[in-house]
C-alpha cells in the first residue's frame, strides 16, 4: 500500500517513494511518498499561514484542547490497524505496538485538558503601573521524529505544541513512518485547520536538513543521534531559533546490596530487553555491589534464557531490530566488547535466521575504559560492572558524557535520596526502571541534550514568555 505525506489538511503523493522493509524477513511491507523540497516548501507556508491568521490562536483556547480530544478519540478508533501497521515495519511486539498507539492517544488527552490552563501572572510595579506577563507560542515548529517510537513521539511533541497554539510540522522517520499517517488522519476526523499538523516523510540529509534550515521555522524539536543533534544545532544557531535536544543516552542503573532482585529483574526485563534496546532511555548499564555482583549476573542470564525470540506479531519477548544496518551495529559493539576484554554471559551474536535479530546480550566484568562501558549501543545488550562502596558507584555512573536517565535500587531511602542528587542524569527512577510516565518531565543533561518533555513543563517549552509594562495616567 502506498502511504502519502499530509500537507495543509491533504494527502501529498510524490513522484518517488520509500520502501519499508519488515525487519523480521527483511522484505518489502509498503512504501510511503517521499518529501522532497518542494513539499517542505509547501507545508512551511501551509503552516506559516495557518500562524499568520490565528487559527489557532484567535480561538478560545478550550477549542484547541476540544480538538486534541477528538484526535485522541480517532487515535484509538484506529488502533488495530495502527498497531499492526507499526510492528511490521518496526519489528517490535504487537502488544507493544497496541500500547504505543494508545500513549500517542494519551498524550493528545493529557495536554488537551492543558489548553486553557497557559495562565500569565501579574507583577507588581506600584501604583502607577500594570504589568502582567503574557505565554505566546513559538509559531511554526519544526519536528524530527525518531524511529524506535514514530507515533507516540510524533504525538509527545505534537499535543503540546497543538495546545499552545503553534502550528507542526513533523518529518517522520524513513525507516519507520506507515503508523505515523495515523496521526494525520486522526488531525483530518477531527476537523483540525488546515497547516496546524502537516506530516512530511523523507530522508534525514535532504528533507530534514532543508526543513530545519528553513527561515519559516520558528522552533526545532530533535530526537535522535548526538552527531545529527549537533548539525542541526549548528543550522540553528544561525537564525538563533529555539531547540529541544533529546540525544540519547548510556545509563545505569546501581544496584546496593539490599535491593529486591525479583523487582531488579522485571526491570533489567523491561529496561533494556523492551524494543529490543532501542530506547534512549535504557538500561544499558549495571552497575551491582561486589556482594550480590556474580547472583545478578545469574539471575539475568537465567531470566534471559528464557526470553522467546522471533516476530513481533507473534508477540515474542525477543523481536528484531528496526533494520538491518542496525543489526550490523549492534553486531559491531558486541565484537568490540569481547575484543576489550569483556566477558559473554550470554548474546554477543544474531540467530542463523532471517530478519535482523541480536540474541538478548550480557556483558559482565566490564570496565570504564572499554567502549561497552561509555558507548551507546541500542540494542538489546546490557554491561554489568561492579562496585565496592557508594561513592565509586556513583563515580561510575556518572563517568560518561551521557546524562538522560538513571536508576537506584536500594530499599534505604536516605541512600536513595543521596542517589538521587548524586546522579547526573534528568531523570531518577527508584526501585523501577521507567517509573514515571506521560505527566513526567523528560529530558538529559550533558551530551544527553536540553529541554524538556512530557508533562506540564514540557508545555512552557512550546510558548515565549512576553512581558507588558503600562504606565496608567493619573
Amino acid at each position: 500500500m502506498n502511504y502519502l505525506n499530509f500537507i495543509n489538511g491533504r494527502q501529498v503523493d510524490s513522484d518517488t517513494h520509500i520502501i519499508i522493509d519488515d525487519p523480521a524477513t527483511g522484505a518489502p511491507m509498503g512504501r510511503v511518498a517521499e518529501a522532497h523540497t518542494t513539499h517542505v516548501e509547501d507545508a512551511v507556508a501551509a503552516a506559516r499561514q495557518c500562524v499568520d491568521q490565528g487559527l489557532l490562536t484567535r480561538i478560545k483556547p478550550a477549542q484547541r484542547g476540544r480538538w486534541l480530544h477528538d484526535i485522541a478519540d480517532a487515535l484509538r478508533a484506529r488502533q488495530d490497524e495502527g498497531a499492526r501497521l507499526l510492528t511490521l515495519e518496526n519489528g517490535k511486539s504487537l502488544s507493544d505496538s497496541v500500547d504505543e498507539i494508545n500513549e500517542a492517544a494519551d498524550y493528545f488527552d493529557y495536554y488537551a485538558g492543558m489548553a486553557d490552563k497557559l495562565e500569565g501572572k501579574s507583577i507588581p510595579l506600584g501604583p502607577d503601573y500594570l504589568d502582567f506577563t503574557l505565554y505566546e507560542p513559538h509559531g511554526v515548529s519544526a519536528q524530527i521524529v525518531p524511529w524506535n517510537f514514530p507515533v507516540s513521539l510524533t504525538a509527545r511533541s505534537a499535543a503540546p505544541a497543538l495546545a499552545s497554539g503553534n502550528a507542526v510540522i513533523a518529518k517522520t522517520p524513513e525507516l519507520c513512518p506507515l503508523a505515523c499517517t495515523l496521526i494525520a488522519d486522526a488531525c483530518a476526523d477531527a476537523d483540525v485547520p488546515a497547516g496546524a499538523f502537516n506530516l512530511l516523510c523523507g530522508y534525514g540529509h535532504k528533507a530534514g536538513a532543508h526543513l530545519v534550515g528553513h527561515a519559516g521555522v520558528d522552533q526545532i524539536v530533535f530526537t535522535g543521534s548526538v552527531k545529527t543533534g549537533q548539525a542541526i544545532m549548528r543550522s540553528a544557531a544561525q537564525r538563533a531559533v529555539p531547540c529541544v535536544m533529546e540525544l540519547g543516552g548510556k545509563s545505569a542503573a546501581v544496584v546496593f546490596d539490599d535491593a529486591d532482585i525479583e523487582g531488579l529483574l522485571d526491570s533489567i526485563r523491561w529496561g533494556i530487553f523492551f524494543n529490543s534496546g532501542q530506547v534512549c532511555s535504557a538500561m544499558s548499564r549495571l552497575l551491582v555491589s561486589r556482594s550480590r555482583y556474580e547472583e545478578v549476573i545469574a539471575r539475568v542470564a537465567a531470566m534471559v534464557d528464557t526470553f522467546t525470540l522471533g516476530p513481533g506479531i507473534d508477540n515474542h519477548v525477543v523481536t528484531p531490530l528496526a533494520s538491518q544496518t542496525q543489526q550490523q551495529q549492534v553486531l559491531a559493539h558486541c565484537a568490540k566488547a569481547v575484543q576489550d576484554g569483556a566477558r559473554v554471559v550470554c548474546g554477543g551474536n544474531a540467530p542463523e535466521r532471517e530478519g535482523f535479530f541480536v540474541h538478548p546480550t550480557v556483558f559482565a566484568d566490564v570496565t570504564p575504559d572499554m567502549a561497552i562501558f561509555s558507548n551507546e549501543v541500542f540494542g538489546p545488550v546490557i554491561a554489568v560492572t561492579p562496585f565496592d562502596d557508594e561513592q565509586e558507584a556513583y563515580h561510575l555512573a556518572n563517568a560518561t558524557d551521557y546524562g538522560l536517565v538513571a536508576g537506584v535500587f536500594t530499599q534505604d531511602l536516605s541512600r536513595s535520596l543521596r542517589a538521587a542528587q548524586s546522579l547526573q542524569a534528568g531523570q531518577v527512577f527508584v526501585n523501577e526502571w521507567y517509573a514515571g510516565g506521560i505527566a513526567t518531565p523528560f529530558g538529559g543533561v550533558k551530551m544527553s541534550g536540553y529541554g524538556r518533555e512530557k508533562g506540564l513543563e514540557a508545555l512552557y517549552t512550546y510558548v515565549r514568555t512576553k512581558n507588558v509594562a503600562i504606565r496608567l495616567n493619573r
